[in-house]
């Protein structure tokens, strides 16, 4: 019989406005990776950060390794063998990896007066070499991918004598390669007994990895099952309390001869942008498919002025426009959904009502003065309008779930009056239930004759969506295919065409 590491018992948490859990029981056992799937704003993470302490619960009990456990803090946590891996990793990116790993723990020679850096890399190598990684310990953070840096952050943990890793939307940024990784690591550590808890969105993962799954709505469990006893639909079904059919688009719903709204012709910008020429339709929702590193956030940041235009032009509604900054693009009637909303489309230290107004504050002022009355009225309409769950409009924004984050980026952008918005990874990191709001939204905004390019990783997201798909490759389109025609494995042909073949056709 396994041993139980971690039993939560009758956990309770209340925020401001909100019973983010009730009475919640969850377990884990030795060697055991339990997933934890849920909408947005379902608890997980408030679960999860009771157990590691950032969050004090206001009843229930913690029971760690047989023992009653009351974490102070995530630094209490981690040395009593309980890591956590946020979805936003927390590296310092000018430091090397060695130095990140032993941080607040460094290596010294001469009675602590002088950094061992020798040995301090030689035990991150040792710590690799256990953990079947293929990392440099002196190589600098921040030049490393998104899929090694969470290898780094994995090792950190597993430093600390690890007996319990939570891992929170760990593949949401990863590429397939990383992720297969990832998954050996996981089964490694697992097979090592080390229990881990795997919150994660993709649904798909969960066979592939976890033991068991528990499905959270509301602040609630409403079960705990061996993954091999559940279906995928059956878990969507428990975590939405409906059904969610996620079919393929089948015709375009373009009205037949629309008028250009948006064309690139040869743009070229940074190292992944290459000849890039394409139309935008009024009232089209328009795919960029491809897998990561091909160009897209890159093309998407050029149109937008994030990042300078080396050659090539732009046209908006059949006038060439010039479009060095942000600014430029937003006055042209452009608006840019960031793929990264916390660091780029938020700012999340801010009330909700802050965040929908800021792109467009000319609208709300009175001389020096805001218009506090306008701009709360305007927040309330599209509170309503994207059904944005929130207490208030004093929420701040960082204590929202993902799917209403990006909702709120959303209403920024439709208060300037954005008529071409670029949806740049719309509901990464969003549950199932955001997704099918999300997606009712964009095909509502559609039929509005708002036009939208839509990036995505997800191929059915792709083909649920788009009227038309553009697919690229190392900076380069690679193809385009009318939704008619389209399937995964026409897209991933066009995905992996290479660079050698697109300038053949070239």
């Amino acid at each position: 019989m396994a041993t139980k590491l971690l039993s939560m018992e009758k956990i309770d948490k209340r925020f401001t406005g909100v019973h983010a859990l009730r009475q919640v029981d969850f377990d884990l056992d030795e060697g055991e990776i339990h997933a934890l799937v849920g909408e947005n704003g379902a608890g997980k993470s408030t679960l999860m950060k009771v157990l590691v302490g950032i969050n004090p619960k206001d009843s229930g009990q913690i029971y760690y390794m047989g023992h009653l456990f009351n974490p102070r803090d995530p630094r209490h946590a981690l040395e009593m063998g309980i890591g956590i891996i946020h979805q936003e990793l927390n590296m310092m990116e000018h430091l090397t990896v060695a130095e990140n790993i032993f941080i607040g723990r460094e290596f010294t020679r001469r009675n602590g007066i002088i950094l061992d850096k020798r040995e301090q890399n030689k035990r991150a190598e040792e710590l690799f070499t256990r953990l079947k990684m293929d990392i440099d310990p002196t190589e600098k953070v921040g030049r490393l991918t998104v899929g090694k840096q969470q290898m780094v952050e994995i090792a950190k943990a597993v430093s600390h004598r690890l007996r319990i890793l939570i891992l929170d939307e760990p593949t949401a940024a990863l590429t397939d390669a990383e992720i297969e990784e990832l998954f050996a690591i996981m089964r490694d550590l697992k097979n090592r007994g080390v229990g881990m808890i795997h919150i994660s969105h993709r649904l798909e993962e969960i066979h592939q990895i976890a033991d068991r799954v528990t499905v959270m709505r509301d602040g609630e469990i409403v079960s705990t099952k061996k993954t091999n006893d559940v279906t995928r639909d059956q878990v969507i079904n428990m975590m939405v309390g409906r059904v969610i059919y996620e079919q393929p688009k089948v015709k375009s719903m373009v009205a037949p001869g629309a008028p250009v709204v948006l064309r690139t012709h040869r743009l070229n910008a940074g190292k992944l942008v290459h000849n890039v020429s394409f139309e935008l339709r009024k009232g089209e929702i328009l795919g960029f498919a491809g897998l990561i590193g091909a160009g897209r956030t890159e093309t998407a940041r050029a149109i937008f002025g994030a990042d300078p235009i080396q050659s090539g032009w732009i046209e908006v509604n059949g006038r060439r426009v010039r479009i060095n900054s942000p600014q430029d693009a937003v006055a042209k009637g452009i608006g840019y959904l960031s793929e990264d909303r916390k660091r780029f489309g938020l700012a999340v230290n801010l009330c909700l009502r802050d965040n929908i107004v800021m792109a467009s504050y000319d609208q709300f002022t009175r001389g020096l003065f805001v218009d506090a009355k306008k701009a709360e009225d305007v927040t309330e309409h599209y509170i309503e309008r994207l059904r944005i769950k929130t207490p208030s409009v004093d929420q701040l924004i960082r204590n929202l779930s993902g799917g209403n984050q990006q909702k709120v980026v959303i209403a920024k952008w439709l208060i300037c009056n954005c008529e071409i918005l670029i949806f740049d990874e719309p509901t990464r990191g969003i549950d199932v239930g955001a997704k099918s709001e999300i997606y009712a939204f964009m095909n509502e905004l559609t039929r509005e004759g708002k036009s939208i390019i839509m990036i995505s990783s997800e191929l059915p997201e792709i083909l649920r969506m788009s009227d038309r798909i553009i697919v690229m490759c190392e900076g380069r389109i690679t193809g385009e295919l009318p939704i008619e025609e389209a399937n995964q494995e026409a897209i991933m042909h066009l995905a992996t065409m290479g660079r050698q073949a697109v300038l053949a056709r070239e």
